[in-house]
């Protein structure tokens, strides 16, 4: 793998991690809970600067519906991941305290609810734009030939599928509807759940967005190599 995707792909995981860590607030405290958002915070820059160049081509070539697709989930993440950051900046009480900052609490709390809640799927989602990435990575891991693939294309359909049914359990059980349509302005934790379960939970609803991105890519993929308007340049950003 080149350095450059290589660095992508680190910081994708990377953030992954963080953003599970970042939706387990009521396990860390508070304090934690801002020293893993700063760390996001790095991250999202890092990210953004690997990714320079996708910002560059943004209003160049044809958009496709794959392209579109594409360019819907990443600015809706980057907008999801600057409420974020914006809004724990203001509600900090620990890493960014030192700032002369008054007032705005009421609005950064919803911010916050919003951007977290609309973050983890849309960060999720654009993991599984990766994800065929990703799996060719452990496949080569693993030293199985790209002909060999196809033999076991049914399987990580059949274990996704199933990842995305309980993960899609998960986002009705766990109020997400409410909290992205800011029904509520107050998040309810269980601090007595079990961590195993929480991340479980989380875990799955991650693979449903994931499920429902890498195979929509592939079926827009496939409808643009049938109409000709399938680019190469669909496949990176």
């Amino acid at each position: 793998m080149k350095a450059k995707p290589k660095c992508k792909w680190i910081l994708d995981v990377l953030m992954t991690i963080a953003l599970l860590f970042l939706m387990g607030y009521q396990f860390w405290g508070e304090a934690v809970h801002e020293w893993i958002g700063a760390g996001m915070f790095i991250l999202v820059i890092g990210h953004q600067l690997c990714n320079l160049n996708w910002y560059k081509n943004l209003f160049r070539g044809r958009y496709t519906p794959m392209r579109i697709f594409q360019t819907v989930i990443n600015l809706m993440t980057l907008a999801a991941m600057l409420m974020q950051i914006y809004s724990g900046i203001i509600m900090s009480r620990h890493v960014f305290a030192f700032l002369p900052i008054h007032g705005g609490m009421a609005l950064a709390r919803r911010l916050h609810i919003l951007g977290s809640y609309w973050g983890f799927l849309f960060m999720s989602l654009h993991l599984g734009l990766h994800w065929g990435m990703i799996l060719h990575t452990a496949a080569k891991i693993r030293n199985r030939k790209k002909t060999d693939e196809s033999r076991f294309a049914a399987v990580p359909f059949l274990a996704g599928l199933t990842v995305a049914a309980y993960g899609l359990v998960v986002f009705i059980k766990r109020d997400f509807p409410d909290y992205m349509l800011l029904k509520s302005e107050f998040v309810f934790m269980d601090y007595e759940e079990s961590r195993f379960l929480f991340f479980i939970d989380y875990l799955a609803l991650m693979g449903l967005c994931v499920f429902l991105s890498y195979y929509g890519s592939k079926l827009l993929k496939g409808a643009g190599r049938k109409s000709g308007s399938y680019n190469r340049g669909d496949e990176k950003s």
